[in-house]
């Protein structure tokens, strides 16, 4: 292997912490062909910056840390959010108003509609844009707004002017996490979310089993304020239970 720069280092190390949870410092250092020391130097930023947590000859991720930057993130559960994607395709018709978020399961979404005809898509995402770049076919809308580089989304106010103006068929968008209500990691993402849910008829949110009874910052809306849960597999009798009793349909393979 080329020698690699740390930050080249460091974003590999981050793939692996986001795919395994855990990295061992021993191994790393012969898939990099690098010494130990250099390695734990390169974990001790990543735990500096709150993306991991050191552990006996290596480090874990860090669940309560900030979010992983958006690359990283889309490279997490693809086969969970490939099956979300395509239950979400077949929930789409021809023609219809789509809101997508700026989620990474959201660019899942996107590539599974580019089968669909004659869409109009109003989206916050850099990633889904640039998805749907080459869908002469469809209608592409931006909102626009303040880039978050680390999402790589619009966020702010112009963001919640632009969706004012519409009023889609269905809105698809993802969290971080579902308790007691749906969540996200910050407020300006969720902000951006609560408004979505305003212009759009009816809800969606495309969200793997793994963020289910898990906790974040901010919160988007109640459970009972969607129409429908897309997620990759059966997320138990409890959580049937909860949505039943809500009037909130469940969806799984």
């Amino acid at each position: 292997m080329r020698a690699m720069l740390a930050p080249e280092r460091r974003k590999i190390i981050l793939e692996k912490l986001q795919a395994d949870k855990k990295v061992i410092v021993s191994q790393l250092s012969i898939f990099f062909g690098v010494s130990d020391e250099t390695i734990r130097r390169d974990i001790d930023q990543l735990c500096q910056e709150g993306l991991a947590v050191k552990c006996y000859g290596g480090a874990t991720i860090n669940e309560n840390g900030p979010e992983m930057p958006f690359n990283i993130r889309k490279l997490a559960n693809p086969t969970e959010k490939q099956k979300i994607a395509t239950i979400i395709a077949d929930l789409i018709d021809d023609g219809e108003n789509i809101i997508l978020d700026a989620s990474t399961t959201a660019v899942f979404v996107a590539k599974k509609l580019k089968q669909k005809k004659r869409l109009t898509i109003v989206t916050n995402s850099i990633d889904v844009m640039l998805e749907l770049s080459d869908m002469d076919d469809f209608t592409v809308i931006c909102t626009g707004g303040r880039m978050m580089g680390s999402n790589l989304a619009f966020v702010g106010q112009r963001v919640i002017s632009a969706l004012s103006s519409f009023y889609a068929d269905k809105l698809i968008f993802s969290c971080k996490a579902i308790q007691d209500g749906i969540y996200d990691s910050n407020d300006d993402s969720a902000e951006v979310k609560r408004h979505m849910c305003k212009s759009a008829k009816t809800k969606i949110l495309a969200a793997d089993t793994s963020k289910f009874d898990k906790t974040a910052f901010a919160k988007i809306s109640d459970i009972s304020g969607l129409d429908m849960i897309v997620t990759n597999t059966c997320p138990g009798e409890q959580w049937l239970s909860v949505f039943n009793n809500v009037g909130v349909k469940c969806i799984y393979e």
